[in-house]
């Protein structure tokens, strides 16, 4: 038997309303969806209704705002599941694909009932269902604050009256700021920022800016993707300039010594009197050379008198004689001074400035650059005042330009405007 659309609504007078409601749409409330015959929807042979469900035709703006916003909260807790993965095997070259996760000390696999973001951490009170281990609070920290950040994407860029038109632009900037996420904490816990992030950035920025040209504020797609070109080649240039004369005039430390002090070169570390020096904290680039004018130099079965001694990652020179450093398992060397070593960036913050640029332009750049520096400043005079760190001591500097960024999308741009 076969039912007629205008039957079925009789017999559900609210349903027939909301079907006569704006020229005959059925369920208009949520946007005019006519009847037609090639809608028909049938069970059994049995004609229920003619609905039109396309979601492109729907009036999407009679759904919640808060409703959305509640997804890209979950989405980014999720997502941020997925950063923690990356932050533990980036820096190790491991695969973030496979295996599944699983926990570091017992190799447990982790079932999908306990991987739920915030959930789990907070459920197993940060322990091990398995072993017991404790698992580090940062998994609840990027899980978390990634959530927030999809949340505040969404606040600042979703409008109400047209959420799916404005939603392309927020996520862009949600998984831009999980990219900031994630070198943040590589960078803190191994002062590296992986290719993967910094040229994969750069690609994304640019790729982003094609199809969403209002990303760089502009028009028309050709505009858009020059803006992102132009924030890569000046957000790299202007810090591998920066790099580059800071090197030249800041990149050697000379340590005046008591005369006779001995210096003890281990496989390590450098040994001075007052204190040890991992290599790992000298050696940025293979050209990084420590550099002494010994009195005397001691090797195991041999010695030398008043020879320049030069220690690089790759050679260990003493007068002419060129040796593998991995060779000398030990070294003395009497001397009066000696010259060390010094970075302020690395290449992958060139690289990470760059990602930035393509991101958020070439004003973004020179805003973020200008920021982090005080904010990088600010951190580390009061981790000194607070004795957590020596004046020579490695600072991470990707952490402090993924914040200035930050600041640069939820507001800083009105700044520069304000200022020019």
């Amino acid at each position: 038997m076969t039912l007629s659309v205008h039957s079925l609504l009789s017999t559900v007078p609210s349903l027939g309303f909301a079907a006569h409601n704006q020229s005959g749409g059925f369920l208009s409330n949520f946007g005019a969806l006519p009847l037609t015959e090639d809608c028909q929807l049938r069970t059994g042979g049995c004609l229920l209704a003619t609905v039109d469900w396309r979601p492109w035709t729907a009036d999407w703006s009679l759904v919640p705002f808060h409703f959305w916003s509640l997804c890209f909260f979950a989405l980014g807790c999720i997502v941020g599941s997925f950063l923690n993965v990356c932050i533990y095997r980036m820096p190790l070259g491991k695969s973030i694909v496979s295996p599944p996760s699983h926990c570091p000390h017992c190799e447990y696999s982790i079932p999908f009932y306990l991987n739920i973001p915030l959930v789990t951490w907070l459920m197993l009170r940060g322990r091990c269902k398995n072993c017991g281990a404790p698992i580090s609070p940062r998994y609840f920290a990027v899980e978390f604050l990634t959530g927030a950040a999809f949340l505040a994407c969404w606040l600042k860029f979703g409008d109400a009256g047209h959420p799916l038109q404005s939603m392309p632009v927020a996520i862009v900037y949600a998984v831009f700021l999980a990219g900031l996420i994630c070198a943040t904490f590589i960078d803190f816990e191994h002062f590296i920022i992986p290719d993967d992030i910094t040229l994969g950035g750069m690609a994304a920025g640019f790729a982003a800016s094609f199809f969403l040209p209002q990303l760089q504020d502009a028009k028309s797609t050709g505009a858009g993707v020059l803006w992102s070109f132009l924030g890569i080649i000046f957000g790299a240039g202007i810090v591998y300039i920066i790099l580059r004369l800071g090197k030249l005039l800041f990149g050697r430390q000379r340590l005046k010594l008591p005369p006779e002090t001995k210096i003890v070169f281990s496989e390590t570390a450098v040994h001075l009197p007052d204190r040890e020096i991992l290599y790992e904290e000298l050696f940025y680039r293979k050209s990084d050379t420590i550099v002494l004018q010994a009195k005397t130099a001691e090797l195991v079965d041999r010695g030398y008198e008043n020879v320049t001694v030069r220690l690089s990652p790759a050679t260990l020179k003493i007068g002419d004689e060129e040796i593998n450093p991995d060779d000398v398992p030990h070294l003395e060397a009497v001397s009066a001074e000696i010259v060390l070593p010094r970075e302020a960036m690395g290449l992958g913050d060139v690289k990470f400035m760059g990602a930035i640029g393509a991101f958020i332009g070439w004003q973004g750049v020179v805003f973020s650059l200008a920021v982090s520096s005080f904010i990088g400043a600010a951190v580390g005079v009061v981790l000194i005042l607070m004795r957590k760190r020596a004046w020579s001591s490695r600072m991470p500097y990707g952490p402090y330009i993924a914040l200035a960024a930050a600041v640069w999308i939820f507001g800083g741009y009105k700044w520069l405007r304000w200022l020019f």
